[in-house]
């Protein structure tokens, strides 16, 4: 062996051979699935958004104060709170994934695709922005109406927020297929639109009960029926409770399904 062979050998750190060198392909294997710098820039790029926190958090508290504030009884006062939360999570988790319908037509998504950030980090940071921009409107909802007078046990509070705010993942998953499936000039008319109607067949606005029965039974089965159920649970049995959790489950499902096979479509053509 020469000298200089034995010297590199002598003066390598023992570990050296195990690690690949930075443009191996085992190399930033780990969290291929997450970017937390993209992460970050898509949450600030919400968050500067005027009309997204305008419809997200600051309508709920107007509704809330036309409807909800001057009620005399406590439990009817703490109900249309949780409903509200719901809605503002619901609206701010949609809005961020049909963003994604923007940002195609404006050719983002295609130069994301001409750098290292993988599909996948795309798509999840897409999720995981929408849901924490989707704890705002929870938290600020909530924040006004302990300020209002409503009363429930610390356990109430935490166990309907976050019941609330797990549900945004069904309206994560629906912004992203929608996102997909529409052109960025209709994505937020759309949205605008549907979430409105969900939202008053889930009992968000108004009682299911104030419905006619065939409406009360048509309304089980949409995607936010379940989830104000599940998020006023602590507060009342508004709902059967099983049916709530296999209505979250199935849309969930259902709209990652269609956002992942529209996803693919849309990759293909590049």
């Amino acid at each position: 062996m020469s000298t200089t062979a034995t010297t590199t050998a002598t003066t390598a750190s023992p570990g050296a051979a195990a690690r690949p060198a930075p443009d191996h392909p085992r190399a930033g294997l780990r969290l291929t699935w997450l970017n937390p710098t993209y992460l970050v820039l898509d949450a600030r790029r919400v968050l500067r958004n005027r009309r997204t926190l305008i419809f997200t958090i600051a309508m709920p508290v107007v509704f809330f104060f036309v409807f909800g504030a001057g009620q005399g009884d406590p439990d009817a006062k703490a109900y249309i709170m949780i409903s509200l939360g719901v809605y503002g999570a619901m609206v701010a988790a949609t809005s961020v994934g049909a963003s994604v319908a923007v940002e195609r037509a404006g050719g983002w998504s295609r130069q994301l695709r001409l750098t290292p950030l993988r599909p996948s980090s795309y798509v999840m940071g897409k999720v995981l922005t929408a849901t924490a921009i989707a704890l705002l409107p929870i938290l600020v909802e909530f924040a006004v109406g302990a300020a209002s007078g409503v009363r429930l046990s610390a356990a109430d509070w935490v166990l309907s927020g976050l019941l609330a705010w797990v549900g945004s993942l069904v309206f994560a998953a629906f912004g992203l297929a929608v996102g997909y499936l529409v052109p960025s000039e209709n994505a937020m008319q759309i949205v605008g639109a549907v979430m409105s109607i969900l939202a008053m067949l889930g009992g968000l606005f108004v009682p299911l009960s104030a419905f006619p029965h065939l409406m009360q039974e048509i309304a089980r089965f949409t995607p936010a029926y379940g989830v104000g159920v599940l998020a006023r649970f602590p507060l009342m049995d508004s709902g059967w409770l099983p049916g709530a959790v296999l209505n979250v489950a199935a849309w969930t499902a259902v709209f990652s399904l269609a956002a992942g096979l529209l996803f693919r479509r849309d990759t293909a053509r590049v």
